[in-house]
């Protein structure tokens, strides 16, 4: 017995899969957070199965951009669905309706016959169009409403996990940068960080390839230097991540930054200190060591025997806290 709901997940290649499979005959609805590449597995399916792929923005439609609008045929009201939901030509599609959790209510039950039947008002969809949804979930911070229980129970629900292996193997297929692509390999927990609580850059695959880009561009420009990197990936990637980045970029002993992405476990603490450290979200020695000791101090039951302790263990693989990791000014090679 569990005390919640269970949450399966699957990856955005088994995801790209199993739309292939069902979504000829099922609703697929894709959840995942911000910057996963929901809408992107969604179009590559499409293509790979020689289909046109039409979205509609569930944050930018009205009921009637589902139902359609009515006009007068003889003595009937006729509603006339729009064109991208039913073209002229009756060829099957793929039909994404793109952050669909985040539809008002009068919207998500204007898709529930869409959705179901694979109708909109008393015209079906040619045989064969596919019907996929994606969305952020509730505890994205996203801008999510409430989905109702008819629209879960129209759809088969697929939650996505990131695989950094196979974020890996398709960054390597897509120029994403050598650079960034060798951090990730070094600090995968960097791939994807939880939505913070405040609007400030965080880290996901949709940031790291931004990133990967917006260096491209500036190094084609001639212009990049090590504050221009900084500046860069503090303004795309979460914080930790963005400092432990610049300092790989700058060339630093490899090794140096592996020791980063160790575990609290992996230094030996005692079982309060870990407790105490990660009820602030303190999980690496990357985030540990860009704490002060005054920070640590202010930690709830943290005492000047765990600082101690935290200290010894640092001095141990070569780090101290309060590190800004500031990078050098020379270029790399």
């Amino acid at each position: 017995m569990t005390s919640g709901p269970l949450a399966e997940t699957v990856t955005l290649l088994q995801a790209k899969a199993l739309i292939r499979c069902l979504a000829a005959e099922q609703s697929v609805l894709i959840l995942s957070p911000p910057g996963v590449g929901k809408s992107d597995v969604v179009r590559q399916a499409a293509a790979d199965a020689g289909l046109e792929c039409k979205s509609l923005l569930g944050t930018q439609i009205a009921p009637e951009d589902v139902s359609g609008v009515p006009r007068i045929v003889g003595e009937r009201s006729v509603f006339c669905p729009p064109r991208v939901l039913l073209p002229e030509q009756p060829e099957k599609f793929c039909l994404f309706l793109d952050e669909l959790p985040a539809c008002a209510p009068d919207v998500q039950k204007a898709f529930y016959s869409l959705l179901l039947e694979r109708r909109i008002g008393e015209f079906p969809l040619p045989p064969g169009t596919w019907v996929v949804a994606a969305g952020n979930r509730a505890e994205d911070r996203a801008l999510v409403r409430t989905i109702s229980s008819a629209l879960i129970n129209r759809v088969l629900i697929l939650n996505i996990r990131i695989d950094v292996a196979e974020w890996l193997l398709w960054a390597c297929s897509n120029k994403v940068r050598a650079d960034v692509i060798h951090f990730i390999e070094q600090v995968p927990e960097a791939l994807l960080r939880p939505v913070p609580d405040k609007a400030v850059p965080f880290s996901t695959p949709r940031a790291w390839a931004s990133l990967s880009r917006a260096l491209d561009l500036v190094t084609a420009g001639g212009n990049i230097t090590a504050d221009l990197v900084r500046a860069l990936a503090y303004g795309r990637v979460s914080e930790n991540d963005a400092s432990l980045f610049v300092s790989s970029w700058r060339g630093d002993d490899i090794g140096y930054i592996a020791k980063f992405a160790m575990k609290l476990d992996d230094l030996e603490l005692s079982v309060r200190a870990i407790n105490c450290l990660e009820t602030e979200g303190i999980a690496t020695v990357g985030d540990l060591v860009l704490r002060s000791e005054e920070e640590l101090l202010e930690v709830r039951n943290f005492n000047e025997k765990a600082l101690a302790e935290v200290k010894a263990k640092l001095a141990e693989i070569g780090l101290h806290l309060g590190m800004t990791l500031r990078p050098s000014r020379r270029t790399p090679r």
